[in-house]
């Protein structure tokens, strides 16, 4: 099978295309073949060596996928060869991988598998923030910030379906279209001259109740500081660089709070939450009430490609990598 290596983090010249054994499935695991693995800022910057936990060397990229279950180790019941599955891997960068048997997901008959690659993380993400730790509550405002990006798109999506007034920021025409298509009910750019007056504008003169940051740029502080009464702000992600301070008497001048939303320590620390989140999600999925987007997709062999794009923050949903169904 093909596998993306890296022998070094300092650069794409450290990665190549390389030809693995396929790997065996050993007791309660799966192997699947992988037809799309989810690509997000995180997962680039991880594979370049820009995060603050480096991975083990050799590194092959990715971690959620989609794909057909297509062997099982001893002990895995409930699941058959040919299943359409969304998991999670070390190493989705390749034909196949193996995956814990509980790390499965089936995959509603409406849902694709590039749909199923960019939904996991970035969809529990969206419903643990907006409601575990912001109370989402139905008429409420809603300011997404980063909205065309994988993750803001979930917060789009999922704040619609909680019955919020969802407003999607995103810096450029194309990224504001996207984000209305994908339920947002308007949309504000990302200049700073005027933005917290726009915004109020869009807000009817109040400013919004719950904030879904996963940028933390420029922004940060003019958006806390516009937060109705009582208003929440959700530190989601740094895609915007450098990490922000905020003075510690707005919180108590707004009587707002700043939250922090990490999904890996929800998985981590609340695992059966966790999986009943994510089968709410798919419930709505196969409902039709939920469509994930599609981002751009790169074949294996342009995985180089793939992640500068993922770096650049260009794209609009998730990027994926792989060939589909």
């Amino acid at each position: 099978m093909r596998k993306v290596v890296g022998e070094s983090l300092d650069s794409l010249d450290g990665y190549s295309l390389v030809e693995a054994p396929v790997p065996e499935p050993g007791p309660g695991q799966v192997r699947l073949r992988i037809t799309d693995c989810g690509l997000g800022y995180v997962d680039a910057l991880v594979a370049l060596g820009r995060y603050q936990v480096k991975p083990p060397l050799p590194h092959t990229p990715g971690q959620e996928v989609a794909g057909l279950v297509d062997a099982l180790g001893a002990g895995v019941a409930g699941l058959a060869p040919g299943d359409r599955v969304m998991a999670t891997v070390a190493g989705g960068f390749a034909d196949f991988a193996l995956a814990p048997a509980v790390a499965c997901a089936r995959l509603p008959d409406t849902m694709t598998s590039g749909q199923a690659a960019g939904f996991r993380i970035n969809h529990l993400t969206a419903l643990h923030g907006l409601e575990h730790r912001a109370d989402l509550r139905p008429g409420e405002t809603l300011l997404v910030l980063g909205a065309a990006g994988g993750v803001g798109t979930a917060a789009v999506q999922v704040g619609k379906i909680m019955g919020a007034r969802v407003l999607a920021c995103a810096s450029t025409p194309e990224k504001r279209a996207f984000a209305a298509a994908c339920g947002a009910d308007a949309t504000l750019d990302t200049e700073g001259e005027g933005w917290r007056d726009r915004l109020k504008a869009l807000c009817g003169g109040k400013g919004p109740d719950v904030i879904f940051d996963p940028v933390c740029g420029p922004l940060f502080e003019p958006a806390f500081r516009s937060l109705a009464w009582g208003g929440r702000h959700l530190v989601v992600g740094f895609a915007g660089g450098p990490i922000p301070a905020l003075p510690a008497n707005l919180p108590l001048m707004k009587g707002a709070s700043l939250t922090g939303v990490d999904v890996r320590q929800f998985l981590l620390f609340e695992g059966p939450r966790a999986a009943q989140t994510l089968d709410r999600l798919l419930a709505w999925v196969a409902e039709g009430r939920l469509s994930p987007p599609e981002g751009r997709r790169f074949p294996l062999a342009d995985y180089g490609a793939a992640l500068e794009f993922a770096l650049s923050g260009q794209g609009m949903g998730k990027t994926l990598v792989g060939a589909g169904e």
